[in-house]
C-alpha cells in the first residue's frame, strides 16, 4: 500500500488550512445543512425519522448506582442520576432511599468521605467537560467550601486517617508538571505546596502522623515510580527496585510507614500485590505467580487484609489476602460481571463495591467479612427496558496476522435460521483500555433496534492481558493494532450467520483513530464508520493536546519532535490517506475536549468533505471527552442508530 505522506512543519499547517478552505467553499460543502438543537450542532445530518429518538430514550433512562465511599456512620455515598447528570447521593441502609446531596448541571461522578468526621465529603467538579477540576468540601446539610485554587486542575485526593489533612496534585494550564499540595480540611485557605513535581506526580497515602506522603510518578502504563516525601524537609526518596521500568498501581503505607503495599508487574507478566520495605527496598510478593492481573486494591483499617480486584479475561473477581503471609482468605462469590471501587468500611467489617453485568445496569453492594453475607444496597431501574430482551455477550478469540489470538466479545441477537446479521464493531480507546462485559445501553440498543451482531475486540495494546500484550502497539508498531481489525473482518467473513458486506466500525478517542485507520486501510470492506473525537493526525494531536498530558502521550505514541518518529506519524496519520475514505462517516466531537481537541475532528471532516465523502458531523458545545449529559446521550446515540440503519441497509 503506497501512501502519500503529509508535509511537515509549516507546510503541514498550510495543507490543513487549504483543506479547511476547500471544505468551506467547495461544492460539496456548500450543500451541507446545518441546524442547532440546544447545545448540539448538526452538520450534514438528515432529519431524524419520527419516533427514533423516543425508541432509543429508554436505553439511556436505565440508571446505575456506583459505590463511592463509606461515611463514618456506616452509610454509603453513591453516584447516580435522577435528572440529566450523575450526582452524589447518600444511602443510609441497604435498599434505603437515595438522598441526593449535590445538585448541579455538571456531572458529579465521584466523592470521598472525610475520615473520622461528621459526614463531610470531598467532590471534584469541572465545567463543560473541560476537566479542570475544582474540589469542594461539603457537609450533609449542603454547606460547602472550596478546597482548591481557581484556574488549576486538581486530582488524586487522599486523606490522613484521622481526616485532619488532605493531599492532592495540582497543575496549571500548559504545564506538564504537577505539584503536591497539603491542607487541613477545616482550613483549606491554608493549603500549601509541599513538593514542586516533575511530570505526573500524585499522592497515594499519608502516614498516620502526617510526616510522610507516598507519591507516584506516572511516566507510562509500564513505567511508574514510587517515592516517600518528607513533609518537613521536602526530601523525595525513591523506594523499591531501581534501574528498570516497573508498572505500579496504587499504594498504601504499612507498619507505620516502614513498608508500602502496592500492585507491581516487576518480574511478572501481570500485576500482583507486593510489600516493599522502605529502608532496604526488599520486595515480597503476596501472589508470586498470578494467572491474571490485579487492577486495584484496598487495605483494611488494621492493615492486616488486602482486598484485590482481579481481572480474569474481562470479568472481575474480588480476592482477599493476608498481608503478612499472602494466604488467600475467604471472599465473595459474585455474579459474572465487572466490579469497581471495592473499599473496606471504617470499622473493617464490610467491603463496599459496585457490580455491573451485561444485563444489569449496576448497583452498590457490600460483603460482610465475618459472616460472608452479600448485601445489595441499591436496586437500579432499567428505564422501561424488557430484561428478557437484553443479550449476554460471548467471549471468543480470533487469529490475527502474526498468529496471536485476539480476545473479543460478541452479542448475537435472536435471528431466523439461515439469516445473516449485520455487524457493528466497537473499538475501545486508551489505547491502554479494555472492553469489558459491563452493562452498555449503546450495545444493547444496536442489538435490539438494529438486529445487529455487536463485536468489541481487545486488540494488542489493550490492558488486562499482561505487560507484553500492552506494549505490542507502541510507537512505530501502532498500525499492528489496525491489522488486528483487518483480521477480525476476515473472521467475520467466515461466519455463516454474519454478513461481511454489512459491517460498520465505531470507536472513540484512540478508538476513533482506529476507526479512521480502518476506514482508510480497509475501506472497501466496511459499509460505514462512526468516529467519536478521534485522533486524525498524530503530529497535530501531540502539539495541541493539553500540556499536562503531552509528555505522557509521547511516551505511549512516540515523540513528534524526533525526526524518525515524525516520519512514521506522517505515514500513519489518517489525514495522510483520507483519499481512501470513501464510505459514509459520522463524526462526533465535544467542543471542550482537552484530550483530543476539536481541531482533530474539524480537519478530518474538512478533508473528507473536500473530496466528496459523505460526513455527518455532530458537535456538543457543553461536552468534553465523552458525553456526560443524559439529553445529549439520547440525541447523539439516536443519530448513531440513524446512521447505522442507513449504512447497514436497514432503512
Amino acid at each position: 500500500m503506497t501512501l502519500r505522506p503529509l508535509p511537515a512543519g509549516p507546510a503541514l499547517a498550510a495543507a490543513f488550512s487549504l483543506s479547511l478552505a476547500l471544505a468551506a467553499c467547495g461544492p460539496a460543502a456548500a450543500q451541507v445543512e446545518r441546524r442547532e438543537a440546544g447545545a448540539i450542532v448538526y452538520e450534514g445530518v438528515p432529519p431524524m425519522p419520527a419516533g427514533l429518538q423516543a425508541a432509543i430514550a429508554p436505553y439511556y433512562s436505565a440508571r446505575a448506582a456506583v459505590f463511592r465511599d463509606w461515611l463514618p456512620d456506616g452509610s454509603m455515598l453513591v453516584s447516580t442520576r435522577f435528572g440529566d447528570t450523575n450526582q452524589i447521593h447518600r444511602v443510609a441502609s441497604p435498599l434505603g432511599a437515595r438522598t441526593q446531596l449535590t445538585f448541579f448541571g455538571e456531572p458529579i461522578n465521584t466523592a470521598r468521605a472525610v475520615p473520622g468526621g461528621d459526614g463531610r465529603y470531598l467532590y471534584p467538579r469541572d465545567v463543560g467537560g473541560a476537566e479542570y477540576y475544582q474540589a469542594f468540601l461539603r457537609d450533609l446539610s449542603g454547606r460547602e467550601i472550596q478546597l482548591t485554587a481557581p484556574g488549576t486542575r486538581n486530582q488524586a485526593f487522599v486523606f490522613r486517617k484521622d481526616g485532619r489533612a488532605v493531599a492532592w496534585s495540582q497543575v496549571t494550564p500548559g504545564d506538564p508538571d504537577y505539584d503536591i499540595l497539603l491542607a487541613d480540611p477545616a482550613r483549606p485557605e491554608g493549603r500549601r505546596v509541599i513538593h514542586e513535581g516533575r511530570g505526573a506526580v500524585a499522592p497515594l497515602d499519608i502516614t498516620a502522623d502526617g510526616s510522610r506522603v507516598l507519591v507516584s510518578r506516572y511516566n507510562a502504563a509500564n513505567h511508574v515510580e514510587l517515592f516517600v516525601l518528607d513533609v518537613a524537609t521536602g526530601a523525595l526518596v525513591p523506594i523499591g527496585p531501581t534501574g528498570r521500568k516497573i508498572g505500579y498501581e496504587g499504594g498504601a503505607f504499612l507498619e507505620g510507614g516502614r513498608a508500602v503495599l502496592t500492585l507491581s508487574d516487576d518480574g511478572a507478566e501481570f500485576a500482583r500485590p507486593v510489600v516493599i520495605d522502605v529502608a532496604s527496598g526488599r520486595v515480597r510478593a503476596l501472589d508470586p505467580r498470578p494467572a491474571w492481573g490485579a487492577e486495584a486494591f484496598d487495605l483494611s483499617p488494621d492493615g492486616r487484609t488486602v482486598a484485590v480486584t482481579v481481572n480474569e479475561d474481562g470479568y472481575s473477581r474480588l480476592v482477599l489476602r493476608d498481608v503478612t503471609t499472602g494466604r488467600t482468605l475467604p471472599g465473595p462469590d459474585l455474579p459474572k460481571g465487572v466490579l469497581t471501587a471495592a473499599k473496606f468500611s471504617p470499622d473493617g467489617t464490610r467491603i463496599g463495591f459496585s457490580l455491573s453485568t451485561p444485563t444489569r445496569s449496576g448497583d452498590a453492594w457490600s460483603w460482610d467479612v465475618g459472616s460472608g453475607g452479600l448485601t445489595r444496597w441499591t436496586e437500579s431501574e432499567l428505564g422501561g427496558l424488557d430484561p428478557a430482551k437484553l443479550v449476554e455477550p460471548t467471549l471468543f478469540r480470533y487469529p490475527t496476522f502474526d498468529r496471536r489470538q485476539i480476545p473479543a466479545f460478541i452479542y448475537r441477537p435472536a435471528a431466523e435460521p439461515g439469516a445473516k446479521l449485520p455487524v457493528v464493531i466497537q473499538i475501545h480507546g486508551g489505547p491502554e483500555a479494555q472492553e469489558l462485559p459491563s452493562f452498555s445501553p449503546r450495545r444493547q440498543s444496536w442489538v435490539n433496534e438494529l438486529g445487529a451482531a455487536v463485536i468489541f475486540p481487545n486488540v494488542r495494546g489493550s490492558s488486562g492481558y499482561g505487560k507484553t500484550w500492552l506494549g505490542l502497539d507502541n510507537a512505530e508498531k501502532r498500525e499492528d493494532s489496525v491489522r488486528d481489525i483487518g483480521a477480525l473482518l476476515d473472521w467475520v467473513a467466515k461466519q455463516p450467520d454474519l454478513d461481511a458486506g454489512r459491517v460498520a466500525v465505531v470507536g472513540q478517542s484512540y478508538g476513533g483513530y482506529m476507526v479512521l485507520a480502518v476506514a482508510g486501510r480497509y475501506g472497501q470492506r466496511i459499509a460505514g464508520a462512526i468516529d467519536l473525537y478521534g485522533i486524525s493526525n498524530w503530529i497535530t494531536f501531540l502539539q495541541n493536546t493539553e500540556g499536562y498530558r503531552r509528555d505522557l502521550r509521547r511516551a505511549e505514541y512516540g515523540d513528534e519532535r524526533d525526526p524518525k518518529m515524525r516520519a512514521v506519524f506522517e505515514r500513519i496519520s489518517p489525514t495522510a490517506y483520507a483519499d481512501r475514505m470513501t464510505k459514509p462517516m459520522m463524526v462526533f466531537q465535544g467542543a471542550n475536549d482537552p484530550r483530543v481537541p476539536k481541531s482533530e475532528s474539524d480537519q478530518m471532516v474538512a478533508r473528507l468533505r473536500a473530496q466528496g465523502t459523505e460526513v455527518w458531523y455532530v458537535v456538543a458545545h457543553d461536552e468534553g471527552h465523552g458525553i456526560q449529559k443524559k439529553a445529549n446521550q439520547e440525541a447523539v446515540r439516536a443519530v448513531e442508530v440513524q446512521f447505522l440503519r442507513k449504512v447497514l441497509g436497514l432503512e
